[in-house]
């Protein structure tokens, strides 16, 4: 088993990464990757075709907030990062300039009055930040002066724009909270969840907040260095009722992105049965990992040298997934958050 970030390299042709979604949105191309390692081109609106009645698609329904702010530390400006809030209240951030901060120091946001006490300064640029609003007054705060946390391969030299707004969000939004959108989520239309429902294809949301973290490289060249930031998630009793009833029948479980992949997976234990969450998770699945609750994955083509190309060559297989990648530059599959599909058979016993 390797423990080699190098190992999940490949290059990419920069013009196959997406600036904009495919308009109608389930109009993406979709590449099936079967469990035996064929390739079947499709597209997004072609999914209802490829399950059965009675699969169950779990889908993440957190909605992205506009993370990205300027702040001034006297004369200094900081630019932060929100991450996720903490149980106290507090909000855990990612902050440029961050050796200029010490705890107790304050941070404005012109043009609001709003002010942010600087509790903790963690190594690698992290600190806890206590607002001085909370609730709606929030709200309206990041509203009037926060800024969408694109990814920083969607160039947006100007900053992004209300299309963006529209555009970086899922059919599926509901509980704010997210830093990025849970991005295989945005190629559902209403279409296309009726194309769902009348297939006999079950439906379920669950919440996981995507944190700053996702935007982070990974810094040593070796896997188990890595250590994943956490993200706040929640599964609802009933919730965790229904995807275990449709596997008792005989359903497959198919998570719409690795976001709601990796929750389930953190709310399953041993015996297969997918349990209430409410808190954080840091699973990182890499190759090795044997999963419990997932038998189907929707996800975009992810970045080279990225947790997430390990978490999809563990569910598929890192040559099967290799060679999907290949075969989807080679016939020009557009590439990441705004990009094109891939619909996932779980492989349990493929090439490492």
């Amino acid at each position: 088993m390797t423990d080699l970030v190098s190992d999940f390299d490949f290059d990419l042709p920069p013009d196959l990464i997406a600036d904009h979604p495919a308009r109608p949105r389930d109009s993406a191309r979709m590449l099936e990757v079967l469990a035996h390692g064929a390739f079947i081109d499709r597209h997004v609106r072609d999914l209802p075709g490829c399950l059965r009645a009675g699969d169950i698609l779990v889908a993440n329904d957190t909605a992205v907030i506009p993370a990205q702010l300027s702040a001034m530390r006297g004369a200094a400006r900081i630019g932060i990062t929100l991450d996720r809030i903490l149980p106290d209240g507090t909000w855990h951030a990612l902050a440029r300039n961050a050796r200029r901060l010490r705890p107790g120091d304050t941070l404005t946001f012109a043009p609001s009055a709003v002010t942010a006490e600087v509790v903790v300064c963690e190594e690698a640029g992290g600190v806890v930040l206590r607002f001085d609003v909370e609730g709606e007054a929030f709200d309206q705060f990041l509203h009037d002066t926060g800024h969408l946390a694109l990814p920083p391969y969607i160039a947006r030299p100007d900053g992004p724009t209300e299309e963006d707004r529209r555009d970086y969000s899922t059919i599926f939004a509901q509980h704010r909270g997210a830093v990025a959108a849970p991005t295989a989520g945005l190629h559902f239309t209403p279409a296309l969840l009726s194309g769902l429902e009348n297939a006999g294809v079950l439906r379920q949301t669950l919440t996981l907040h995507v944190g700053a973290g996702t935007f982070l490289p990974m810094r040593s060249e070796q896997i188990s260095e890595h250590r994943m930031h956490a993200e706040r998630g929640t599964i609802s009793p009933h919730a965790a009722q229904r995807i275990n009833d449709a596997r008792a029948a005989g359903g497959r479980v198919v998570a719409v992105g690795t976001t709601s992949l990796r929750l389930l997976e953190s709310a399953t234990g041993e015996d297969g049965i997918v349990r209430p969450f409410h808190g954080e998770t840091s699973i990182f699945i890499r190759p090795g990992y044997r999963f419990r609750a997932v038998d189907m994955l929707l996800t975009n083509f992810h970045l080279p040298r990225s947790t997430l190309f390990m978490l999809v060559s563990a569910f598929s297989g890192r040559a099967r997934m290799r060679a999907a990648y290949e075969h989807a530059m080679a016939t020009g599959y557009r590439f990441y958050s705004y990009g094109d599909a891939c619909l996932l058979h779980r492989n349990d016993g493929g090439a490492a």
